[in-house]
């Protein structure tokens, strides 16, 4: 479905967010009906809130929390050309049949950081029975929260209404919502939806139409302060989903925020209680944190807040060992590991959950028996090339540039002496990596790990499923088996991101011995 012209979202850059947050004004030439840009200096961004007033529309709402704003959204630099054209042909097709339509969520944030957001999620006042009239390719799923899944091409784009979650909301066991006195029944209607989202960050609405935001909790100024706050007091907001805690950790671990006071006590006080959510639902959360370009801050977060403890005993026993404090600066080989992968990904090219599962089985596999760097390196490679020993041996034979000495898991002198102990050696870190695979699926050995650290909770949770082990085992088969039939070593460095997403066993092959040699020999101390 194309996208009619009359109705195309043109927008242009006026306002970018930059890490520290600080904006950065443009000028805009009217006398083009697609507005040219002129770069002017960079302005703090307090004074920017301050001096924006004229944009800016202030309502009383609610006498108890934040004013109610309504801001330009080309002032705040939302453009269009980071939303998916899937979700354009949506947002038109809706507003053409004369629907009110938004972006709501972590996509308006995510618009407004200048960041590519993860999906984009669209909220209408069409009943969802008319969001299916509206598209061919379309259904409503979910049973408690339904929500229509309209099909653009290969894409899914969820789409909410507001009736859906007015009644939802309802269900709040903690608000009791009135109407604050002179307000319309449109602001009241938004604000409501707004009120059932998990953080402020997380509660601003925009209509791409009018070229408004609206900003009904303060969210602009969480995200001006890079705060995680939790729209209603965090005890009851964790209370009542504990999920939240999860998401929480994965949105400050993306965006480099902190969480606020208030917040941050009460997802260590409630951290135990993500124990009792669905496996399927810690595993797909654990997949944004670490599939999707931020693995790293996320390990750091999880560690600093008590909750490694609980989803990957192994690794904080391992943090343990390393006299890891909870706010330590530190790195070390796993937390090194997941920064290679992490510069390799976004968030609109994750990877396949195998890799960074393939990833924590063999560091563990290091951690049980620290190993020769040219072992490490032939492992990596034999990976790559589908187990062929030749390959092995000629990369291997080509390695003089020096290892990382900072990682306990990697000797400081060389065993090997031979191309038949290196072969050796490598078949069993193979072993190893196997063991500690099962050793991660296995409840017992969980709930074992951190029996050492008496103060620790005790977890013996184990939230990846057989099949997906399977699926990470098949990625190290071929060095214990020996070269396969049939495989395609990957050629050149570009990376196929729709394989990597997908699991496609070259390339999770690929990646995988690229983070383990990159992060062994460090490109930078090659010279």
């Amino acid at each position: 479905m194309s996208i009619p012209a009359a109705q195309a979202l043109v927008f242009r850059t006026r306002l970018n967010f930059h890490r520290p947050l600080i904006f950065c004004l443009h000028k805009v030439r009217k006398s083009s009906s697609i507005a040219a840009l002129d770069v002017a200096p960079l302005v703090d961004p307090v004074i920017v809130l301050k001096n924006r007033s004229h944009n800016t529309s202030d309502v009383k709402g609610d006498e108890s929390g934040p004013k109610w704003k309504k801001l330009s959204s080309e002032e705040l630099g939302i453009s269009t050309s980071m939303i998916a054209k899937p979700t354009r042909v949506v947002l038109n097709g809706l507003k053409k049949k004369g629907f009110e339509v938004y972006l709501v969520g972590g996509c308006v944030r995510d618009l407004l950081l200048n960041k590519t957001p993860k999906d984009f999620d669209i909220i209408t006042s069409a009943e969802l029975k008319e969001v299916l009239k509206t598209f061919q390719r379309c259904e409503i799923v979910g049973r408690r929260f339904p929500i229509c899944h309209v099909h653009v091409d290969d894409t899914i784009v969820e789409v909410s209404s507001f009736n859906t979650t007015g009644r939802r909301f309802k269900r709040n066991s903690y608000n009791v919502v009135r109407r604050p006195a002179m307000c319309d029944e449109a602001d009241f209607i938004r604000w409501k939806n707004c009120l059932g989202r998990d953080f402020t960050i997380n509660g601003l609405m925009f209509d791409p139409f009018a070229r408004i935001v609206y900003d009904y909790l303060g969210g602009l100024e969480d995200i001006r302060r890079a705060k995680v706050r939790c729209v209603i007091p965090a005890s009851a907001s964790f209370i009542e989903d504990c999920a939240r805690i999860l998401r929480g950790v994965r949105i400050a671990g993306r965006l480099g925020f902190r969480f606020s006071r208030e917040t941050a006590h009460f997802v260590k006080e409630l951290a135990s209680s993500i124990s009792k959510l669905d496996k399927g639902r810690i595993l797909m959360e654990m997949n944004y944190m670490l599939a999707y370009g931020s693995a790293e801050a996320s390990l750091r977060l999880l560690w600093k807040f008590g909750l490694l403890e609980i989803l990957l005993p192994i690794q904080a026993s391992y943090f343990i060992s390393q006299g890891f404090r909870r706010r330590d600066k530190r790195s070390n080989m796993l937390l090194s590991l997941f920064s290679t992968l992490d510069n390799l990904l976004a968030p609109d090219r994750p990877c396949h959950s195998s890799l960074w599962i393939a990833i924590l089985a063999f560091h563990k596999a290091l951690v049980d028996r620290p190993r020769d760097p040219l072992v490490v390196a032939a492992f990596s490679a034999a990976v790559h090339c589908g187990g062929s020993l030749s390959d092995v041996l000629g990369v291997a034979g080509k390695i003089s540039q020096p290892h990382d000495t900072r990682f306990s898991e990697l000797l400081d002198f060389r065993i090997v002496e031979s191309d038949e102990a290196l072969l050796d050696e490598m078949m069993d870190l193979a072993t190893y990596v196997e063991a500690a695979l099962r050793k991660m699926t296995d409840e017992h050995f969980i709930s074992q790990a951190l029996t050492e650290y008496p103060q620790a909770p005790k977890s013996d949770l184990v939230f990846i499923p057989w099949a997906l082990s399977q699926k990470v085992d098949a990625i190290f088969e071929c060095v214990r088996r020996g070269k396969e039939k049939g495989f395609r070593q990957k050629r050149g460095s570009k990376i196929d991101y729709e394989s990597l997403a997908l699991g496609k066993l070259h390339e999770i092959r690929h990646i995988f011995a690229r983070v383990v040699f990159d992060t062994v020999f460090p490109p930078h101390l090659k010279d």
